[in-house]
């Protein structure tokens, strides 16, 4: 079985027909998924979901590229996570991809939320989930100033090559792919495929975005993430069972939920 470690299913495209989206989930074999939050405004949706439905997570954060959006306290963040399905702080991290012409040091409001969001992790003692976009150096120093490798947590949706991927892993954090993995053209997310010890390693979809071959262009959904799982185990030149034992262990190891009976 699989688990999509990252997604929104609270997004147009999805939440308006959830009942087929798990159900679809159920028929490929995907038996777990954590909606990730990326604003305050709409965690609400985030949060019902995960309450209405037993094998739906949540977290709690605001994305780092979204500016105009309620900016979250620590108190908040902490007060947040203390709902019983939060698993996890995040998205949080840093996307400096658009500038739109100002330069590193007037992105320092983005700084100071990733700050933010790893101090809560720290008081919640709950995983972080990391994006990162054109800010690794940053991201990694960020990381380390505020030892977020004492909570640890996962860089999801990961399109960095393996040196920065092997930086990451040193700060206890393990290595989630999307949907990317399976393009022709992302031949650095592959080697990192092939390498990420298999302890480490996480599949999401990041859905509705980044639909991986054969969806390619078409809106994701979680029950895609099986697809995501199949190629890394052809990368890897192992059993898709052990690829799907392996990320579904993770998943349950990382966000401290208690497994299913019977694993």
């Amino acid at each position: 079985m699989f688990v999509d470690s990252h997604c929104h299913i609270n997004f147009a495209g999805l939440a308006e027909r959830l009942p087929q989206v798990l159900e679809n989930m159920r028929s490929h074999s995907v038996t777990h998924a954590l909606c990730v939050s990326v604003d305050l405004e709409t965690l609400p949706a985030v949060l019902e979901i995960a309450s209405r439905y037993d094998n739906i997570y949540a977290s709690v954060g605001v994305h780092p590229d979204h500016e105009d959006v309620q900016e979250p306290s620590l108190n908040e963040l902490i007060e947040l996570a203390a709902h019983p399905k939060v698993v996890a702080i995040g998205e949080t991290g840093l996307d400096y991809y658009r500038l739109e012409g100002r330069t590193l040091d007037e992105m320092e409001w983005q700084r100071e939320r990733f700050r933010t969001h790893i101090r809560a992790a720290h008081a919640t003692a709950k995983p972080l989930i990391i994006h990162t976009r054109a800010a690794a150096d940053d991201t990694l120093r960020l990381m380390a100033e505020e030892r977020a490798s004492v909570p640890g947590g996962v860089m999801h949706c990961f399109t960095e090559p393996w040196l920065i991927a092997q930086q990451a892993l040193a700060q206890n954090f393990y290595i989630s792919l999307s949907g990317i993995v399976t393009f022709k053209s992302a031949t650095e997310v592959q080697d990192v495929a092939r390498r990420v010890p298999l302890e480490r390693l996480l599949i999401e979809t990041d859905s509705p975005y980044l639909a991986p071959v054969p969806y390619r262009g078409k809106p994701n959904e979680p029950a895609y993430v099986s697809h995501v799982g199949r190629f890394i185990a052809q990368q890897r030149e192992i059993a898709e069972v052990a690829l799907a034992a392996a990320t579904t262990d993770n998943f349950f190891r990382l966000f401290k939920i208690p497994p299913p009976a019977g694993r």
